[in-house]
């Protein structure tokens, strides 16, 4: 769906395919018939844009064959779709029984995780819409906060620095502009804003930026129009937003509160938590860490 901002641009608003699992080709097509189109139909719109997830075999097969991207882009325009931004952050397995920490490897002192990026974004730019001006693709957030070394953010920086290169050599071959945003989100090296500013400086902001997701910036209790003035204060860009949500338990001792959040903890995916008390945030990595006795944090405060 399409949205005039105020100032006269349009704003791409696009349902996220990374709830499904697909890791071959096939099982995006088979996406689109399944979800995204009966999507579209009961919301009785003309178009309706996708944030695809392309997992890494799949990115190797439409790399491969500049056809198979052109029969995608084709079947997504029968069917009233439009895809203007790909989901980077999982690299494969995100449906795996466990997922956890595995979702930021490899991260960006990898070789692979500089690879894919740049596949994703070449088949990005073979999907944009003739009209569309530019298209996003959102990464993690350089890696899990630990292990960390210098030598690991000298690779990272270098591997930024060749992505940089390669999105203008995209530019220049198709056309199209495919930026690049990094997602800050808890347990992470980029955690915060705040973090982002430090660990992004000397990027440069005419291809690479932040991916602001609005559930993780409210996990970190992050206030909004603090975070944006921020970022636009350092000429950080936000590349992409996601619009999702998070849990908040305003008394988290409280026995059934407790026993509300443990049926939300699971065994596939991250639920880190933080909570505010005392002028801080403290932090769990994850919601089961969180609810044990021996691990728990204290619950004086509000979580997220």
């Amino acid at each position: 769906m399409r949205f005039r901002h105020p100032d006269g641009s349009i704003v791409h608003l696009a349902y996220c395919t990374n709830v499904h699992p697909a890791e071959d080709l096939d099982g995006v097509v088979g996406q689109l018939g399944t979800y995204a189109e009966p999507i579209r139909e009961k919301l009785g719109v003309d178009r309706l844009g996708l944030g695809l997830w392309l997992a890494r075999d799949v990115a190797t097969a439409l790399t491969a064959d500049a056809a198979a991207v052109g029969r995608l882009r084709a079947d997504l325009h029968r069917r009233g779709l439009e895809v203007v931004t790909l989901n980077g952050f999982p690299y494969q397995g995100f449906h795996a029984p466990v997922v956890k920490h595995a979702v930021y490897s490899p991260d960006w002192s990898e070789r692979a995780r500089l690879a894919y990026t740049i596949d994703i974004a070449q088949v990005l730019a073979g999907l944009l819409p003739d009209d569309a001006a530019q298209g996003s693709v959102s990464s993690l957030p350089l890696a899990w906060r630990a292990p960390w070394t210098g030598e690991q953010r000298r690779m990272a920086a270098e591997h930024l620095a060749e992505l940089t290169a390669r999105l203008v050599k995209i530019r220049a071959a198709t056309g199209r502009v495919v930026r690049v945003g990094f997602e800050p989100e808890p347990g992470c090296v980029i955690d915060t804003t705040e973090d982002a500013v430090r660990e992004l400086a000397g990027v440069d902001p005419e291809w690479l930026g932040v991916c602001l997701d609005i559930c993780h910036l409210a996990v970190a209790f992050e206030e909004p129009r603090a975070a944006l003035a921020r970022l636009a204060a350092a000429g950080l860009p936000i590349v992409k937003t996601q619009a999702s949500c998070a849990l908040e338990a305003a008394d988290p001792a409280d026995p059934a509160t407790r026993a509300a959040l443990s049926a939300a903890a699971e065994q596939r995916f991250l639920h880190q938590v933080r909570e505010h008390a005392a002028g801080a945030v403290r932090a769990a990595d994850d919601l089961d860490a969180a609810l044990r006795g021996d691990r728990a944090l204290p619950g004086d405060g509000p979580w997220r």
